[in-house]
């Protein structure tokens, strides 16, 4: 008998511990609808605008950085615009020219399906998700985009698009839909490479259907701005 008393002791305490938990942790109030929760979206979107503000401070910089660099390096004109190669390549340099943008919205809460033998959407039939997004900017790589924004940020090799929810989180900061993914290239090539993605023609199945949002839209000339984030590699090393 005695081990059985000392696991329902246990079983007690490790009870007491999770009550003492919760109302620490509640403090007097509701943990499912208190208001105060919600100051966390307030941080995080607190958080994001504050990364905006540094991202655009660090590209001044880098800008004065690189003028300074330039003027002092001594480097002939060949290497000079060898290195100005390697930074459009990189996506740090401003890149001007003919563009593609896709802009994707979610769906109204309300939608209904629009065509006869659909079945009515779930909510997660009616956002916009992170495989939606990839899927636009995988197509526009493959359509020979020279350079590729999200929202307002350049991407670069290390650029994750990652959504939580329909919530976009790109390099630090916080999106909300719609989103909008812009690309210099040739429009008649990013187009058709959109048209050809096979996870692009599933989205319109839905943009059909349910009504999510899907709008391209040609410019004739629009300048992507260059990365001004940090490139340092946080998960992986470089190859020596």
């Amino acid at each position: 008998m005695r081990p059985v008393r000392l696991l329902t002791a246990a079983v007690f305490a490790l009870a007491g511990l999770i009550f003492f938990t919760s109302f620490n942790t509640a403090k007097g109030t509701n943990i499912r609808t208190d208001a105060s929760l919600l100051k966390l979206s307030d941080l995080i979107q607190e958080r994001s605008h504050e990364n905006g503000r540094l991202d655009e401070a660090n590209g001044a910089l880098r800008e004065d950085v690189d003028a300074l660099a330039e003027r002092d390096s001594g480097s002939s004109d060949v290497e000079a615009a060898e290195l100005d190669a390697l930074e459009k390549e990189a996506g740090t340099k401003k890149l001007k020219g003919e563009a593609v943008s896709v802009t994707l919205t979610d769906a109204p809460p309300n939608a209904t399906a629009k065509i006869p033998g659909y079945p009515e959407p779930l909510p997660n039939d009616l956002v916009i998700h992170q495989q939606d997004l990839q899927a636009v900017v995988n197509a526009l790589w493959k359509g020979g985009a020279k350079g590729i924004k999200v929202m307002d940020q350049r991407l670069i090799s290390t650029s994750a698009v990652r959504c939580v929810g329909n919530t976009l989180i790109l390099q630090g900061r916080v999106y909300s839909p719609p989103y909008k993914v812009t690309a210099v290239g040739e429009p008649e090539k990013l187009r058709q490479a959109l048209t050809a993605s096979p996870e692009i023609q599933n989205y319109m199945l839905y943009v059909n259907a349910y009504g999510l949002g899907w709008k391209v839209d040609d410019h004739r000339a629009v300048t992507l701005p260059g990365y001004s984030g940090t490139v340092d590699l946080h998960y992986a090393t470089p190859v020596k």
